[in-house]
């Protein structure tokens, strides 16, 4: 199973472990394209501060966002599981988990970011600033930058099983699985009960929730399938619709009236 995830927009301080190292982050395909992202975005947050401030969409009160990334290269590094923070983190709780959850968890969860494209929980990356939703002005949007190398990269890292989607659509943008990839993934939206709406808090706090679960009881189901019947045994109220062609993906809706 492999679950793909947003990142976070408050993410923890970098710390003071050794800086980051490019070549050692999982997924080297994409190790060109990160490295066109870092390159520009230090670059410009090295410079003219408002402008870089515009081009993030950073408001005044976030103007350190800019020095930060500016010192993305030399900056201390922690596994990105530590370094993501908010409500679908908060819930999800990576440290909390036991030994057995966190290789599930290592193995499994991979998070999509508009300056690293994708990381493992495990990847050691610095804090920063950078949304896929950034036009950067020379590569850009970042969505569309990332689009052909994860075309190639993906459906490597998904290999045979279940494909569980938990982004939002800023980072959906950048990969959307085809064919008989599409075929067992699940993309899964929350909504609250009583106004069948999607309500942010519920959203994020049940899909991690809903991670955490899938972690800590092993559950490992095979297809889209699977995983509607793996959900309910966990308590989940799901509602699920498979494609009506092939080549595209089921639509999961789980249903919630509260978050713990």
């Amino acid at each position: 199973m492999l679950v793909l995830l947003p990142p976070s927009e408050g993410k923890a301080s970098s710390g003071r472990g050794a800086p980051l190292k490019p070549q050692a982050l999982s997924l080297p395909g994409l190790t060109a394209a990160r490295e066109a992202v870092l390159t520009e975005l230090v670059e410009l947050c090295a410079g003219d501060e408002d402008k870089a401030r515009e081009v993030l969409g950073l408001s005044e009160g976030l103007r350190g966002e800019v020095a930060k990334n500016a010192e993305l290269r030399t900056a201390g590094a922690r596994p990105a599981g530590e370094i993501y923070t908010g409500v679908l983190y908060d819930a999800l709780g990576l440290a909390s988990l036991d030994a057995s959850a966190k290789r599930r968890a290592a193995r499994s969860l991979l998070v999509f970011s508009g300056l690293w494209g994708a990381v493992r929980v495990t990847d050691r990356i610095p804090s920063y600033r950078c949304s896929m939703g950034v036009k950067l002005p020379g590569l850009g949007a970042l969505g569309a930058h990332w689009r052909t190398p994860m075309a190639s990269v993906l459906p490597e890292a998904a290999g045979d099983g279940l494909v569980l989607d938990l982004r939002s659509a800023a980072y959906a943008a950048a990969w959307k699985p085809k064919g008989e990839v599409a075929g067992r993934t699940a993309s899964v939206r929350v909504l609250h009960a009583p106004t069948r709406k999607v309500v942010s808090h519920f959203n994020k706090a049940t899909k991690g929730r809903i991670v955490r679960s899938l972690l800590t009881a092993g559950a490992a189901p095979k297809g889209p399938a699977e995983l509607v019947e793996a959900l309910r045994d966990l308590g989940y109220v799901v509602e699920a619709e498979a494609p009506v062609k092939a080549g595209q993906a089921w639509s999961l809706d789980v249903l919630v009236t509260e978050v713990h």
